[in-house]
């Protein structure tokens, strides 16, 4: 048998919601699929699936309704590229959502989708957030989301990992990518197309790229981070098989229709597979491929979660064991001076390391010294290696891998007599942890002359308000939702 192949014409450019369309246009069941996305701690939104006609072309359409409280410009052209002078009115009171890519990966691995589908989201997400941190020039893990953290970004990205999974895909290939020209205007102001996220991404991963004498916005970041995640290659075979044919329908009104069309091919000249050994060792290997490029945050199953309701128990945090597992680097140093441990911390944390901390301890000879401990990714190990090598006095390093144990969190903002603060939101055993960020603390306390313990028991008592209390937040948890679990409000 030989290999399933995605082939992806990008001759209209390509969005989340048009590659979702296409893909379910091949045959992914729609039940399925729902369930799966339901899994989701998600809300604010509903999906219809439908055929629409985009210029005399049959087409699926995916389309992610959100509620008003939800709700963006992302379809609507008189805002995207409407006049220069457009002021962003609102009718209604909503707030925009600004997900970082911790609250992202959370979402992500919290849900019901199984190892593979869980996988390829956060490769796509890990992609964004790379381009936007470019785009900012912020660290990795100060990059917030705007339109890509949105609630219907987040179900298209997590759409397209479950449809890729049902097909059984194995390898994908990306056309050149068609975009347009001009500007269009987003959460950041009035920007030339390609924006920048999505020509940072073009960039990195080698793209092909073709600009249309169109104005308009073709290619979308989301897009163009599917192109890059998933992409094995941008030539077909020489010989091939069109196994099935998919068109999926973009919302946009351009003098171009938005359609992407998605073939299911097998190459011909690719000798099949012989025997179900060698099938399943491909399979498998497909399953998990990931370049050094991709730092996933994945909870561990020892078998693929089945897709579950809205109401799932949260009764113990799950280990995680990334598919590049998390690193520990450790060096002891007695004659690297404090400035330059401090100078190469942050280069540390600016590189990507999850955390890095530094520990008294007495050496050879009752030498007072200082280790330094680098916790990352296993992709990021020369990184770190070639930061600590370069910024401080050590001729070694230890490393060794290690797993993590942690407990599903969101940060969301919470009113103060002081104006907002950011609260990180937990649970354990169906109840609810509520911890104030430091940060927004400290400005409080500084800029209003208060004392830090005060604004710190202050916000964490107007956090657990959200929830009725912290006696309710405390109470037995059979009566705590998994979908409810957290308070409504503000997100971050």
């Amino acid at each position: 048998m030989r290999k399933k192949t995605l082939y992806l014409e990008c001759y209209s450019g390509i969005s989340g919601d048009m590659a979702v369309a296409a893909l379910i246009d091949l045959g992914v069941d729609h039940s399925s699929l729902l369930d799966a996305l339901n899994s989701l701690n998600l809300d604010g939104y509903r999906v219809k699936i439908s055929r629409v006609n985009k210029s005399g072309i049959d087409a699926c359409d995916f389309n992610v309704i959100l509620d008003k409280s939800h709700e963006n410009h992302d379809h609507d052209m008189e805002y995207l590229h409407g006049p220069a002078h457009h002021e962003h009115h609102h009718e209604h009171s909503h707030t925009h959502e600004h997900r970082n890519l911790e609250s992202v990966q959370a979402i992500i691995n919290s849900s019901g989708l199984n190892r593979r589908a869980k996988v390829t989201a956060l490769k796509i997400f890990q992609v964004i957030a790379e381009a936007e941190a470019k785009a900012h020039n912020k660290p990795l893990n100060e990059v917030h989301f705007h339109e890509v953290g949105a609630v219907d970004s987040i179900v298209d990205i997590t759409a397209l990992a479950v449809c890729i999974d049902a097909l059984d895909i194995q390898e994908v290939i990306v056309s050149e990518l068609y975009e347009g020209q001009g500007t269009v205007r987003c959460q950041h102001g009035v920007l030339p197309v390609p924006v920048p996220a999505v020509a940072n991404i073009v960039s990195a991963y080698g793209l092909p790229m073709h600009l249309m004498n169109i104005q308009g916005e073709f290619v979308t970041p989301t897009g163009a981070a599917i192109a890059a995640a998933l992409g094995t290659g941008h030539q077909l075979p020489e010989h091939f098989r069109v196994l099935k044919t998919g068109i999926g329908a973009g919302k946009r009104n351009y003098e171009k229709a938005s359609i992407l069309r998605a073939m299911l091919i097998e190459d011909l000249d690719e000798k099949p597979s012989v025997t179900i050994t060698e099938t399943s060792v491909s399979n498998a290997q497909s399953a998990v491929r990931t370049s050094e490029s991709f730092e996933i945050a994945l909870n561990s199953e020892k078998h693929p979660a089945p897709v579950k309701p809205k109401e799932r128990e949260l009764g113990s945090a799950k280990r995680e064991v990334d598919l590049e597992p998390i690193w520990k680097i450790e060096t002891n140093l007695d004659d690297c001076t404090g400035e330059a441990l401090a100078f190469a911390s942050n280069q540390l944390f600016e590189a990507g390391a999850q955390d890095c901390y530094t520990t008294p301890i007495y050496m050879k000879k009752n030498r007072p010294g200082t280790m330094l401990t680098v916790l990352c990714r296993e992709s990021l190990i020369p990184k770190m290696e070639d930061i600590i090598f370069t910024h401080t006095t050590t001729i070694g390093l230890r490393k060794y891998p290690v797993e993590r144990t942690i407990l599903p969190r969101e940060v969301r903002t919470v009113d103060t007599p002081w104006g907002k603060a950011h609260v990180k939101y937990t649970t354990w055993k169906g109840r609810i942890y509520a911890y104030p960020e430091n940060d927004d603390v400290a400005n409080i306390a500084e800029k209003n002359h208060l004392a830090f313990p005060e604004v710190y028991a202050m916000i964490k008592a107007l956090a657990y308000d959200l929830y009725g209390g912290y006696s309710k937040a405390m109470a037995e948890p059979k009566a705590i939702e998994h979908k409810k679990a957290l308070p409504e409000g503000d997100k971050k």
